[in-house]
């Protein structure tokens, strides 16, 4: 396989065949992310993609899940990716879902009948990278959209009936803004009503705008139990009618694996008694990203 640079994955796509049609990310200012630094974002030749997914057919017959990789895949012209879509089909027959991550300019660049045609072509779900509801927050991040966008291109996925997945970061408001962050978010998820919502703790990475954010004592990175506290503000003002809300991740204090909205009372008595000391947090060499 063909991998430049880093390569990103979301923790649900662990199993899956990682196939590299960008590299870098297509918007890469985010004031928090390290991942794609000094990356000029580019699409991959078709001929390149096309002898990596030839290589799948040939030595990853057990994976039945592709993630085309990287920062913002769905950015690729429809011209470009159909075909890629169609020689997964081809090559790969026994793939049952296409993965890819998503963003607000992305999304809005597809027609709906392009997003169904990526539907019907495999694409089974879009992940997409929401942080934070906060407006405020929003832009202090660069995050290239306000709230409302996120709503309406969140819809906009859901309406082709691709399921979507989104990703917000606990802690990124700091201190001051913690609520505020919360409740927001919950807001914006509520609006939304994704199929699963996951959730991250921030983890600061040297180098970033964010990072030098916090060495300049400009924002202050809240403590776990503030993270848990932020998390059950957040869960709780949270709706969904049949979603997923998961905070497994490498990076957070206390693993949360909650439909909603069945288990949101269950879920907040167990953060409230995490933060009464009655159940272990991950020590902190053990998180990662």
């Amino acid at each position: 396989m063909h991998y430049q640079g880093n390569i990103i994955r979301p923790p649900s796509e662990a199993d899956s065949i990682l196939l590299q049609v960008t590299v870098g990310c297509s918007h890469n200012k985010c004031t928090f992310c390290g991942t794609y630094m000094g990356e000029r974002f580019t699409i991959k030749k078709n001929s390149i993609v096309f002898e990596d997914i030839d290589y799948a057919a040939k030595y990853f017959k057990r994976q039945n899940r592709v993630f085309i990789c990287d920062g913002d895949a769905l950015i690729i012209p429809q011209k470009r990716l159909v075909p890629i879509l169609k020689r997964i089909q081809e090559r790969i027959p026994w793939v049952e879902r296409i993965g890819l991550y998503g963003n607000t300019k992305s999304i809005k660049m597809k027609t709906h009948d392009e997003l169904k045609e990526l539907k019907k072509l495999g694409v089974k779900i879009v992940y997409m990278g929401v942080e934070t509801g906060d407006d405020v927050t929003l832009k202090k991040i660069n995050k290239g959209a306000d709230s409302n966008r996120l709503i309406e291109m969140g819809k906009k996925v859901k309406k082709t009936g691709i399921k979507l997945s989104i990703t917000v970061l606990v802690g990124l408001a700091g201190r001051k803004r913690s609520s505020i962050h919360a409740l927001e978010t919950g807001k914006v998820l509520s609006a939304i009503d994704p199929d699963y919502v996951g959730a991250l703790s921030l983890m600061l990475i040297p180098g970033t705008p964010l990072y030098n954010e916090y060495k300049s004592g400009e924002f202050v990175l809240i403590t776990p139990d503030e993270m848990l506290n932020e998390l059950g503000l957040m869960i709780g003002a949270t709706n969904l009618t049949s979603g997923f809300f998961h905070a497994n991740h490498a990076s957070n204090y206390l693993p949360i694996r909650a439909k909603l909205p069945q288990d949101k009372e269950k879920t907040l008595a167990y953060i409230a008694k995490a933060l009464e000391g009655k159940v272990d947090l991950k020590p902190e060499f053990m998180r990662a990203l």
